[in-house]
C-alpha cells in the first residue's frame, strides 16, 4: 500500500512516527511522512520520504509569546493564548498537506490529531483514514476525562470531553477549513470518519477502557531507537565516576528562566547527595556550574541514556514518559502544559513515581521530596516490573497490522 502518515508538533509528534513508518516500510509498504520542516534530517536519516510542512509553528514555541503562553499555560489555555499567532499560519499548513498528499496519491492515511485537514483530505482523495494519537482523548470513554483537560475525574461527563477534544481543532479553525475547500478543492465535504483508531501507548500504563472497541487499538508505545550511539568521552568519564546519577530533562519545553530552573534542580541534588545528569532540551535548562557531580548534554536517545542513570525528573510528554517506564526508573513528573498533567498523575497512582511538581512554584524543599521518594526501594521496584511489561511489547508492529487488517492489505 502507498500509506501518507501526516503529523504536527515537537520532536515528541514526530519521532514515533518514524518509528511506524520504519514498520510499515519494512512491511513492504510504500511510506511517505509529512512533518516540520525542522526534522527533515531526523526523518531522512532513518531511510524515509519526508514531505516539509512549515517551520513556521514550531518556531513560534521559541518566540517571546510562544515561550510565555506555554510556560504559564494548562491544557487547552496555552494554545489558546497564541491563536493570534497560530490561526493566519493555517491555510498555509492546509496547502502543505494537500500538496504532499496530492503528489503522493496515498492509498490510506494515518493522521495525528493536529493533523486537522486529514479527514477533509482523504474525503478528497476517496481513501481510508486512521486516527494515531500518542496520547488518549480522540474516543468517547467513561473512565477517564480527555487528558488535555486538569481533572483526574468529571464523573459523568467523562465521554462528553473526548468528543469536545476529538471535534476543537476543526471548530476553532472552522473558517480557514471552509475557504480552503472552496478556493482549492472547489466543494464542500463531509470530513471522513476513521476506519479506526490507533494509540501509541502502553496498556500496562492506561488501561484499555471496557466500554471501546475493536475498531481501537492501543499498540504499545512507538520507540525509535537508536543503538549505534555511544557516550561522548566526556559524558563517558562523568558515568565511571561514582555512583548512578538523577537524570533531569524537560524535552523540546520552552523555559523562561532556565538559569532558575537549573539552580533549583542543582541545589536540590546537591542536598540529597546526589549526582545529576541533565539534558538541556529545548531550552527549559542553562548551564550547569563547574561541579564535578553535574554534568549537562544537549541531547541524546532516550533508549541508550536512560538505561544509565537511577532516577528520572522530566516534562511529562507522553513519548518521554513512556521511554522512562520501559528504562524502569522511578520518576517525578515537573508538567508544563497539555496532557503532561495526566501522565504526572497517571504515574503517581501506578506507584512508579512521586507526586507531581508544580513548576511555577518549585522550590528545592519540593524537589529534595521527589528525589528522596524516588529511592524508596517499594517504588523502584514497581518500576522495574513496569519496564519489563513495556519492553514484552512491540507497538510499531501492533499498529501496523492493525492498519493493514482495518484497510483490507
Amino acid at each position: 500500500m502507498r500509506i501518507a502518515i501526516q503529523t504536527m508538533g515537537t520532536r515528541g509528534d514526530v519521532q514515533p512516527y518514524i518509528a511506524l513508518a520504519r514498520q510499515l516500510v519494512a512491511r513492504g509498504h510504500a511510506v511517505q511522512l509529512a512533518g516540520p520542516d525542522q526534522y527533515a534530517g531526523l526523518v531522512g536519516g532513518h531511510g524515509i520520504d519526508f514531505h516539509a510542512l512549515p517551520a513556521e509553528f514550531l518556531a513560534l514555541m521559541e518566540t517571546p509569546e510562544g515561550k510565555a503562553a506555554l510556560a504559564g499555560g494548562e491544557g487547552f489555555a496555552a494554545g489558546f493564548k497564541l491563536l493570534k499567532y497560530v490561526r493566519p499560519m493555517m491555510r498555509r499548513l492546509f496547502d502543505a498537506e494537500w500538496a504532499g498528499l496530492a503528489a503522493f496519491r496515498p492509498e490510506v492515511i494515518v493522521h495525528h490529531p493536529k493533523s486537522i485537514v486529514s479527514p477533509l483530505a482523504a474525503a478528497a482523495l476517496e481513501v481510508p483514514l486512521l486516527l494515531a494519537s500518542p496520547l488518549p482523548g480522540f474516543t468517547a470513554t467513561s473512565a477517564f476525562p480527555t487528558p488535555m483537560l486538569p481533572f483526574r475525574s468529571l464523573g459523568p461527563l467523562n465521554r462528553l470531553s473526548h468528543g469536545l477534544m476529538a471535534g476543537s481543532g476543526a471548530l476553532i479553525f472552522g473558517k480557514e477549513l471552509r475557504a480552503w475547500q472552496s478556493e482549492t478543492l472547489g466543494r464542500m465535504l463531509r470530513p471522513r470518519a476513521p476506519a479506526g483508531t490507533l494509540y501509541a501507548y502502553s496498556r500496562h500504563v492506561l488501561p484499555v477502557p471496557a466500554d471501546w472497541g475493536d475498531d481501537v487499538a492501543v499498540t504499545g508505545y512507538w520507540f525509535l531507537d537508536q543503538p549505534d550511539w555511544q557516550p561522548d568521552a566526556a559524558l563517558g568519564d562523568f558515568l565511571a565516576a561514582g555512583e548512578k546519577p538523577v537524570y533531569v530533562g524537560f524535552g523540546s519545553m520552552p523555559g523562561l528562566d532556565p538559569e532558575r530552573m537549573t539552580a533549583l534542580i542543582a541545589a536540590a541534588l546537591q542536598a540529597c547527595g546526589k549526582r545529576g545528569l541533565l539534558l538541556r532540551g529545548g531550552g527549559a535548562l542553562g548551564d550547569v556550574p563547574a561541579d564535578g557531580n553535574l554534568h549537562i548534554v544537549d541531547g541524546a536517545p532516550h533508549d541508550r541514556l536512560l538505561p544509565l542513570v537511577a532516577s528520572a525528573i522530566h516534562h511529562g510528554g507522553a513519548g518521554t514518559t513512556g521511554a522512562v517506564l520501559r528504562a524502569g526508573l522511578p520518576n517525578a513528573i515537573c508538567p508544563f502544559f497539555g496532557d503532561q498533567p495526566f501522565w504526572a498523575r497517571r504515574v503517581q497512582e501506578l506507584g512508579v513515581g512521586a507526586a507531581p511538581l508544580d513548576r511555577r512554584a518549585l522550590t528545592v524543599d519540593a524537589l529534595v521530596a521527589a528525589i528522596r521518594a524516588m529511592d524508596d526501594p517499594d517504588m523502584r521496584q514497581r518500576a522495574v516490573a513496569m519496564g519489563e511489561a513495556i519492553r514484552a511489547e512491540d507497538g510499531p508492529a501492533a499498529a501496523a497490522g492493525f492498519i493493514e487488517a482495518r484497510v483490507g492489505a
